[in-house]
């Protein structure tokens, strides 16, 4: 990606080196779970969901997740830390394309703020840490990123560039999308009314969705800014289908179990993020009414 001359994003907290890092496990409702709960929950959750907190919590027998009261103090990344300068820049891509499609539907984007962290930190849905992955919390609107997954990203699923990574990031501001408008809302309250099968469903459709919303992106800052290059596409692409369930169900379990997937197939993923990315329409994005995902 060409992004050397873009502008850097004033919502970037480095809360790295904190001195929370480390620790036995992941502390929710006043209890500490072990890793083998974690990796539970890390397979209900897979790879790039909201919250998987969530998942964590109701494992743990408890209710909302406990927030904690005192975060780390927020600084800037150090000037020559280039990973994090490549990160706040494409934090600021994903303002300007979402205050511009919010402004021409008539509505005022409320930026997010992206969060870095090692090892584990505060958030309003508990407390975060590295093995989960990135995620977004509705509670305080913050994306939540240890940049050594980019590591796991490369090696473990072989998608490498910086596509690839921005993809990440622009997947998890895609539900803090959902969050603004009432989406993420809606699918919560829907889960609790019907089975799990039919609420895996919808949290397909929702992650779906959240790709889509990549996508479009992807495709209003390459068109605005002219940042892609030959490759970065496929990068995105081979990210979007190595994180879908049924390839990660094949990885972990040996085998594929469709009516427990929570983030669609690889192919379905791939499909709807090349969806966004050729339409850049917002309104094509609408996996809740798609009969074929």
């Amino acid at each position: 990606m060409r992004m050397d001359d873009q502008r850097e994003s004033d919502n970037l907290e480095d809360r790295r080196g904190s001195g929370m890092g480390g620790g036995g496990g992941l502390r929710l409702g006043g209890g500490r779970m072990g890793l083998g709960t974690i990796a539970i929950a890390l397979v209900a959750s897979y790879f790039l969901g909201v919250n998987p907190l969530t998942v964590l919590n109701m494992l743990s027998g408890g209710g909302m997740p406990a927030i904690e009261q005192s975060a780390p103090v927020a600084q800037r990344p150090p000037a020559d830390d280039q990973m994090a300068k490549f990160v706040s820049k494409v934090l600021a891509s994903t303002e300007d394309t979402w205050n511009e499609v919010f402004r021409a539907n008539g509505r005022q984007y409320q930026e997010p703020k992206l969060v870095l962290f090692t090892g584990a930190t505060p958030t309003a849905c508990g407390t975060g840490q590295s093995a989960m992955g990135p995620f977004y919390c509705p509670g305080d609107q913050k994306v939540y990123i240890d940049l050594a997954f980019y590591r796991d990203l490369k090696e473990r699923f072989k998608a490498p560039g910086e596509f690839a990574q921005a993809y990440v990031i622009a997947h998890e501001v895609g539900h803090h999308v959902q969050h603004l408008l009432g989406i993420a809302d809606k699918v919560h309250q829907a889960k609790q009314r019907v089975s799990e099968r039919e609420g895996n469903a919808l949290s397909v459709r929702m992650e779906l969705q959240a790709d889509c919303l990549a996508g479009v992106w992807g495709k209003r800052t390459d068109t605005m800014k002219n940042v892609l290059e030959p490759g970065d596409l496929e990068a995105a692409l081979t990210a979007a289908s190595a994180i879908g369930d049924d390839r990660l169900q094949q990885q972990s379990q040996g085998r594929i179990v469709p009516e427990s997937f929570t983030h669609g197939s690889s192919e379905q993923r791939v499909r709807w993020f090349r969806k966004g990315f050729e339409t850049g329409d917002m309104n094509q994005c609408n996996t809740f009414k798609a009969d074929r995902l």
